[in-house]
């Protein structure tokens, strides 16, 4: 019996906990923040998959007999190789699953135009993932992506809200639109980035008013998509969600200052955490 483990490179992972939290409260969580190597978004992919597989292991230690890579760069970077190399050998009773491929699910429904944009940490983009998986699933649509390098430090500084990230958030989304004119739904291809759908939408009504046609895109964050499919794993899973303890606890860990990880959790929960450091190696 254990607990589902949810893992992020920051606190954007925080969105996926919330969102899976609220649809399914009756299981046991356990949250793990490697904060102290944030961001993982510029790091190679041998890295990624080290410091990736370093949490893994850790959560599986806890107790944790399924987790989720609330991270798209862990999901993009490390997921396939933690699945095919060293879950048979090393923990063949044990589930990894990633954020990437639940959205790359519904995205094609959602879409009419069936031009995709995808905005994500440079990693993400340059590892080509969405693209991959919503060709595969929806091999009739073009998918487009821009990095948002600025939007994570955005968040993670508690500058979201504020006047000055307006001109990045503005910044990115014409880079993106001005590669393909065509694009109706844009995926929020980093855990962070709900944080600042506010400055997104409000950024899309203001450039609305020259091409109105932008007045109907879609904005995808992931939190609820992430859930809906767990959800469905479970149910297509029964052993696995018999494994799993029902009583609606969370626990938070973190590589960084517990302090510093209570204050900037609250950003994203609106509530107060206990939270404990750990290490990772």
């Amino acid at each position: 019996m254990g607990h589902i483990g949810i893992f992020d490179s920051g606190y954007g992972g925080l969105t996926i906990l919330e969102g899976i939290r609220h649809r399914m409260p009756d299981y046991d969580y356990i949250y793990l923040g490697d904060n102290a190597r944030a961001p993982y978004g510029t790091r190679s992919f041998d890295v990624v998959y080290e410091f990736t597989l370093q949490a893994v292991k850790k959560l599986f230690e806890m107790g944790c007999p399924l987790v989720i890579l609330g991270c798209n760069t862990a999901s993009a970077k490390a997921l396939r190789s933690i699945q095919q190399n060293y879950l048979p050998q090393h923990a063949p009773d044990h589930r990894v699953l990633g954020v990437i491929r639940p959205t790359a699910e519904v995205v094609g429904t959602l879409s009419h135009t069936h031009h995709i944009g995808v905005l994500a940490t440079e990693g993400t983009i340059k590892s080509q993932s969405y693209n991959l998986e919503i060709e595969k699933l929806h091999p009739d649509c073009t998918i487009v992506g821009q990095a948002c390098p600025m939007w994570v430090p955005l968040v993670e500084n508690n500058e979201f809200d504020k006047p000055g990230a307006d001109y990045f958030v503005r910044d990115s989304l014409q880079k993106l639109l001005s590669q393909d004119p065509l694009i109706d739904t844009i995926i929020l291809g980093c855990t962070h980035y709900p944080l600042l759908l506010p400055k997104i939408e409000q950024q899309l009504a203001q450039l609305s008013t020259v091409n109105c046609q932008l007045s109907t895109i879609k904005l995808v964050p992931q939190g609820q998509y992430i859930a809906a499919s767990l959800d469905d794993y479970l149910y297509r899973h029964p052993e696995m969600a018999q494994r799993l303890t029902r009583a609606g606890t969370c626990q938070y860990f973190t590589t960084e200052s517990p302090t510093k990880f209570r204050e900037s959790a609250n950003l994203f929960l609106h509530e107060e955490v206990n939270v404990q450091h750990i290490t990772l190696n």
